[in-house]
């Protein structure tokens, strides 16, 4: 019988060896718990501490790297259409030279010009559709919405007009031209990838889109007087959620914010758990975290919505998140104006306790 070669050998000792845990995990969550964020609010003066934070945010977004000239928004209306509650228009405009944003523009019956209006914007979906409750396919078939993310009809039962814009890189915007994706990511990787790359991010890019769907919205009541732009809001469930977040902290136009299912904390929540890349702000966590940026928003009204049992946003980090949130309201003397509701399930909108907070803030 022939010998077994030394080489054999080592091939068969290193199969029983105890597989190791080389997890980049173990570098990053022990480096988050040992490294505060060096801006995080402590004490002293809001204001002068709000603007050093938002140019930190703004810079972060890449938002310096966004055109510095706006371009004509040449909106044009593709139908309109009475529903129950009012009437809504969908419409295309244009934020920046080749990024033409699908948004419907809904009014309501109850009440009466100008309206409170909110900004609606959808997470990881199959697009805006959702928000007025239609197919994607055929926008004239109603459909069955789950999680209350019919932003827009729930605006127009309580009297408040809704501006649902498509985010880059979901529904009708979802990346077309660039090779197919993988899992739940969906089609937000190569967006985020191509952002980067030229200096932007993708959130940054959708908080463009906000700022440009409230010059839509300017343009409008200038000719129309459909809008009271003293009580414009921004609202959203999921990545809409995280939009909302941004887009408070570093838009001023904006009074009222209402983000589900995203406020937590960058610890407990995109570090510890697998999350969509779309989600990505280099080197954030090394100067803020996520209540500093809502804090950004202070003493504006916010209502801050989360699901019990939502895996991904994790309820106990929420607390830890909001209890910080709320110093900084406390110490700009808005602590009334700063609110939490918990849904009883998990990873969606609630609609009632949601508006039943809002509303007597947008009164």
């Amino acid at each position: 019988m022939a010998k077994r070669s030394k080489a054999t050998k080592a091939s068969k000792a290193t199969t029983v060896t105890a597989a190791a845990d080389y997890s980049p995990s173990l570098v990053h969550l022990p480096w988050m718990d040992e490294h505060p964020p060096a801006l995080s609010y402590q004490d002293g003066d809001v204001k002068a501490w709000q603007a050093k934070v938002r140019r930190t945010v703004v810079a972060a977004l890449g938002l310096k790297n966004m055109p510095a000239r706006k371009c004509a928004l040449d909106a044009r209306t593709l139908w309109r259409s009475e529903v129950e509650h009012g009437v809504i228009e969908k419409l295309v405009f244009t934020a920046e030279l080749g990024a033409e944003v699908p948004a419907y523009l809904c009014l309501p019956r109850k009440g009466k010009a100008p309206y409170p209006v909110f900004i609606c914007l959808q997470g990881h979906s199959t697009g805006m559709h959702n928000s007025i409750g239609v197919t994607a396919e055929d926008e004239s078939l109603p459909k069955q919405i789950e999680g209350d993310r019919d932003f827009a009809l729930g605006c127009m039962e309580r009297g408040i007009a809704a501006l649902c814009i498509e985010q880059r890189a979901f529904g009708e915007r979802r990346e077309q031209h660039i090779g197919s994706e993988v899992g739940r990511h969906l089609t937000c990787y190569q967006a985020t990838v191509n952002a980067l790359i030229i200096g932007r991010t993708l959130i940054g890019e959708r908080v463009y889109d906000v700022d440009r769907a409230i010059d839509l919205l300017a343009e409008r009541q200038r000719s129309e007087k459909l809008f009271d732009l003293s009580r414009l809001g921004v609202m959203g469930n999921s990545g809409g959620g995280t939009v909302t977040l941004f887009a408070a902290g570093v838009l001023p136009r904006l009074r009222y914010a209402m983000p589900s299912c995203y406020f937590c904390t960058f610890r407990d929540s995109l570090v510890a758990i697998n999350h969509c890349v779309c989600n990505t702000v280099p080197g954030l966590r090394r100067h803020v975290e996520m209540a500093d940026v809502l804090g950004l928003f202070a003493p504006r009204p916010v209502v801050v919505v989360a699901g019990k049992t939502d895996p991904i946003f994790p309820l106990a980090g929420v607390k830890r998140g909001f209890k910080q949130l709320q110093a900084i309201y406390a110490a700009a003397g808005a602590a009334d104006k700063c609110k939490l509701v918990i849904g009883s399930q998990g990873h969606r909108f609630y609609a009632a306790p949601a508006w039943k907070a809002m509303l007597p803030l947008l009164r």
